[in-house]
């Protein structure tokens, strides 16, 4: 049955995906078990993600969800998603997504996996949300009973907080090959926590994994989390050409540096910028991005990856042109209907964008 069927794509019913399951794993974290109107394969790279698109209000919001389903198990694809504080797309999930309800989506994409580095020993480090990339990989080397040797350290708040704990506890115990420690910084409601605790240090790691000078290392959790390992790292000597990090928490974008040839040229002109929605115009370098240009003015807007590829920073350009170079964030039709993106769109003269 599985050969017969066509793979999905996101063409496929503009992308319409519908929601069998819902699983509550935290109380602020919830699994969406997603599948497509008509049976479809998903093929993907254990550590990709999609965008998600829902209509609030009567408009289109796009955001990025790590796929926690490995591509091993292709009739569904799931999304774990923790209910951020503020967060407009995962407290519409939390509140609204049932089984029966529809999402949209784009993808997969990305290039955070295991697959694109291929090693005798992995060292998977995450923080938080930040488990659903590693957790991917894990499932996959899991299903093949792959001969990698992998040592997988999740840090949480409390154990009540620790993400996918029972499946990871049963893949441990049953796989030779798999590794799994937590570090928790506190103790939870009803569990007193007897094992690694605090946050993730040099000494700890050691101690969890003292070959890991000799492993390929994949990070992901929130931005503070993701610095800390980034500087035990380097303190420990380890080539950040083995250090493979993935977040959807960016720096605000910034601007190009001028060019050292003051004559002005066609690269280092500058234009005028009106942004309807947000009642703001400003002037954007040839040589910057829209997105770019609208953080160093201060003007927030939708944007995630800041690299061409999740299209949370689509929009319509109303008047003028503009330079984009992409990474699949938006698609040819898209492209015709007068979309850009704003992470990788620049001027080209005076523009009118419905942002």
């Amino acid at each position: 049955m599985t050969d017969t069927l066509p793979a999905w794509t996101d063409e496929d019913y503009d992308g319409l995906l519908v929601c069998k399951q819902v699983h509550v794993l935290t109380p602020d974290v919830r699994t969406f078990v997603l599948q497509p109107p008509q049976p479809r394969l998903f093929h993907h790279t254990p550590g990709q993600f999609l965008t998600l698109r829902v209509t609030m209000d009567g408009r289109s919001v796009e955001r990025c969800y790590t796929i926690s389903s490995p591509p091993t198990r292709p009739h569904t694809l799931t999304i774990t998603v923790k209910r951020v504080p503020g967060g407009l797309v995962s407290n519409w999930l939390h509140d609204h997504l049932r089984p029966g309800g529809t999402v949209r989506a784009r993808g997969p994409l990305g290039d955070f996996s295991f697959t694109r580095h291929p090693a005798p020993k992995y060292l998977f480090l995450s923080g938080g949300s930040g488990a659903t990339p590693m957790m991917a990989m894990t499932r996959t080397l899991y299903d093949l009973a792959h001969p990698a040797d992998v040592v997988f350290v999740h840090s949480a708040r409390t154990p009540d907080d620790i993400l996918f704990r029972r499946e990871l506890d049963l893949i441990a115990a049953t796989a030779p090959t798999i590794r799994v420690a937590h570090v928790c910084e506190e103790d939870g409601l009803t569990e007193p926590w007897g094992g690694h605790r605090g946050r993730l240090t040099l000494d700890m790691l050691r101690q969890i994994a003292p070959d890991f000078g000799r492993r390929e290392i994949f990070t992901c959790g929130p931005p503070g989390y993701m610095a800390a390992v980034r500087d035990l790292l380097t303190t420990a000597g380890f080539p950040t050409t083995r250090h493979h990090e993935e977040s959807f928490t960016f720096s605000p974008p910034q601007a190009d540096e001028p060019p050292a040839d003051p004559t002005p040229t066609a690269e280092n002109l500058s234009y005028t910028v009106e942004f309807t929605r947000s009642r703001r115009t400003l002037t954007c370098d040839a040589d910057t991005s829209l997105l770019a240009a609208a953080s160093r003015a201060g003007l927030s807007l939708p944007a995630s990856c800041a690299q061409g590829m999740c299209g949370t920073c689509k929009t319509t350009l109303l008047s003028g042109s503009v330079d984009m170079r992409h990474n699949g964030g938006i698609r040819p039709r898209e492209i015709a209907q007068n979309k850009i993106l704003l992470c990788c769109a620049k001027p080209r003269e005076d523009l009118v964008v419905d942002a």
